[in-house]
């Protein structure tokens, strides 16, 4: 068999490989087996097969067996007696529309809408869960200072609450058209989107607000 130029596709024979001319396996068959293994075909993948033009494997009087043997890795196998294996290496591509930071954000911030942006980017292999709706992180921390850019992954970020018991709060009250804000105090801890304890600072009142954000607490006056 004449030497492969692609030096990532190393093959391992279960016996000596003789075969005669023009009786030699199809390259696209076996690219093809690789991918479909790897499962990566569909909307949002696209899995490249690396496997030379030039190679010449004896022709498999049965299906090509193909098992997932890594992340970048398809071990495609003849079961004829003899047979042969060979490990194809596979580029899995996938694009998503992710989270992503428009601005550096502490570790120690709660995470604004400002800081959010959605962009397409591309998922590399081994890329674990990422998050794709900005809300779902409005409020929370990241368990680390980021820099504007980074793409937010769901184990970047941290606790839920956008309030603490004792956070300074802006009281906002909406009607008629008309807002109206003053200063509070938080009496609990809470998360965007649920409803806590808080204290008008001025009149020293205590009323039920719903956390609309970070710091930022709606009330009906």
């Amino acid at each position: 068999m004449r030497a492969l130029s692609n030096a990532l596709l190393t093959v391992f024979a279960l016996s000596p490989l003789l075969a005669t001319a023009g009786a030699f396996q199809p390259v696209d068959s076996i690219r093809d087996a690789a991918i479909t293994a790897m499962g990566a075909m569909g909307a949002n993948g696209q899995a490249e097969a690396a496997v030379d033009s030039n190679l010449r494997m004896p022709a498999c009087t049965l299906p090509l067996a193909a098992t997932v043997a890594g992340p970048t890795s398809v071990a495609v196998r003849c079961a004829d007696t003899p047979g042969w294996q060979l490990y194809v290496p596979v580029r899995v591509r996938r694009e998503a529309d992710v989270v992503v930071l428009a601005k550096p954000v502490r570790g120690d911030e709660p995470i604004g809408p400002e800081h959010l942006a959605v962009q397409r980017r591309e998922l590399g292999a081994g890329t674990g869960p990422v998050v794709t709706d900005p809300a779902a992180v409005v409020g929370r921390r990241l368990r680390r200072a980021m820099p504007a850019g980074a793409m937010l992954a769901a184990d970047d970020v941290g606790g839920e609450d956008a309030l603490k018991r004792g956070d300074p709060v802006t009281l906002v009250s909406r009607a008629g058209g008309m807002e109206v804000r003053m200063g509070g105090r938080a009496m609990g801890v809470g998360k965007v989107g649920s409803t806590i304890s808080v204290e008008n600072t001025a009149s020293r009142r205590i009323i039920r607000g719903r956390v609309v954000g970070p710091g930022l607490v709606e009330v009906n006056l």
